[in-house]
């Protein structure tokens, strides 16, 4: 019999911990391959981590609510055969390095209690020990790009730099840019101290659940980074009601799957983001980083009150079929709490359906680091008025509200007006004869 180490697997890009919930089998416990044997959470989604070999569960290594890094042991295996896996000592097993004095560890480890994970520029990921430490130092990124990563995947670890700002006095620093690093604004409170708080007779406490948490600070965050500007139209979906009732039975019968309208938003809004590129971008500092794929986040109601936005990846490619497809797979498997953490990743634009719950319209925050995200309104019957070649004539039509809420820092009122109007222009003039 042999020893298997279970590591923490990835999770896709900037993932780097997770937080154990909950283990579905115990020590002593037979597993399969492929069996699910623990339920972790991450700051985007929760999801299971599946065992790669048969064995029987000797040893867990990371208990209920304790955080495991990336390929970190969370569980030793007794499987068959001699010999065991030594990827977790590889990845953790770390040369320990100097420390530096007190003075300097408190400057440098104070701010990493907010500090969020940050993808720089190329290939370069820093975690948030590691870019902060860069940002209290003023390490270039010429700089960082010269220093060999013992970490997971090559990546600096808190010793790599540490040693590196130990050294660095010794050598001239290469003369470069400074790091433009995006600041994050310190933690706010998401309620005050329960004794400002009146409670009355009767009332009831009910504790934030973890992905609560989550939401209320960052839309905190969202809010206190960008400056909120709102645009408003009201646009005629008639065609695109027409279009769907014609297709909506064909399509079930032929994909087993319902055509919504969904789709036909997303359609419009790649086909506009096409028109205007640079609201597909995410601010760096000083930088503007322009996205080269459409990503559509999709902002998703959960059964038990919160909200989850899985990420249509690179939509300008998928036909509408493809997109429906899509939409369906990630709408059922965020309801059913079987997304990965890939899925709600790399998002660069975000479309909230407010209308799927009544509401006429709304203003969403942006989600960080996106700087733009639309609404859309409930779809309602109203008399309106239509120009024909014998005059004006009332008609009922099929008419919808939309809500155009963008980052002022990059986005000024014409474009992110004009994307807007071209997001109407589509759908009012929607090709009835458009192939499912």
């Amino acid at each position: 019999m042999a020893e298997y180490k279970l590591l923490l697997p990835s999770m896709g890009e900037g993932v780097m911990e997770a937080t154990i919930i909950t283990w579905l089998f115990n020590e002593g416990d037979n597993v399969k391959e492929d069996d699910s044997v623990v339920e972790i959470a991450t700051d985007k989604v929760d999801s299971d981590v599946p065992t790669p070999v048969s064995g029987k569960i000797v040893k867990i290594l990371k208990q209920k609510d304790e955080v495991a890094k990336v390929g970190e042991a969370i569980a030793i295996l007794e499987i068959e055969g001699e010999g065991g896996n030594t990827a977790a000592e590889e990845v953790t097993n770390e040369t320990p390095v100097a420390a530096p004095d007190a003075e300097t560890l408190k400057t440098i480890e104070q701010p990493l209690q907010t500090a969020a994970s940050t993808e720089f520029s190329g290939d370069l990921y820093l975690s948030p020990l590691v870019k902060s430490i860069a940002q209290q130092e003023n390490i270039s990124e010429s700089e960082l790009k010269t220093i060999k990563g013992s970490g997971l995947e090559g990546r600096i670890t808190k010793e790599d730099i540490l040693t590196y700002v130990k050294n660095r006095g010794n050598q001239p620093a290469p003369q470069a840019a400074p790091i433009q690093v995006a600041s994050t604004p310190q933690p706010v409170a998401t309620s005050a101290p329960a004794s400002t708080i009146p409670v009355a007779a009767g009332d009831e406490i009910i504790p934030m659940d973890r992905m609560r948490k989550i939401i209320a600070e960052n839309m905190v965050k969202a809010k206190q980074i960008a400056p909120h500007v709102t645009s408003f139209i009201e646009t005629d979906v008639t065609n695109v009601v027409k279009w769907r009732n014609k297709n909506k039975a064909v399509f079930e019968k032929r994909e087993g799957e319902k055509l919504t309208f969904m789709p036909i938003f997303v359609k419009a809004v790649v086909k506009a983001i096409q028109d205007f590129p640079m609201i597909n971008v995410s601010i760096n500092g000083e930088n503007i980083i322009k996205k080269k794929n459409i990503n559509i986040g999709m902002a998703t109601a959960l059964p038990d009150g919160n909200l989850i936005v899985p990420v249509i990846k690179n939509a300008d490619q998928l036909s509408l079929s493809g997109l429906a497809k899509a939409i369906n797979d990630l709408a059922y498997r965020a309801r059913n709490k079987k997304l990965r953490p890939e899925d709600t990743q790399g998002a660069t634009y975000t479309i909230s359906n407010v209308g799927s719950f009544g509401n006429l319209m709304g203003t969403p925050i942006i989600p960080q680091p996106q700087v733009a995200i639309l609404a859309i309104g409930a779809i309602v019957k109203k008399p309106a008025v239509l120009e024909t070649a014998d005059g004006d004539v009332i008609a009922i039509r099929n008419l919808m509200f939309m809500s155009h809420s963008y980052d002022h820092r990059v986005v000024d009122g014409s474009l992110g007006g004009m994307m807007l109007k071209h997001v109407h222009d589509y759908l009012e003039n929607w090709d009835l004869n458009t192939e499912i």
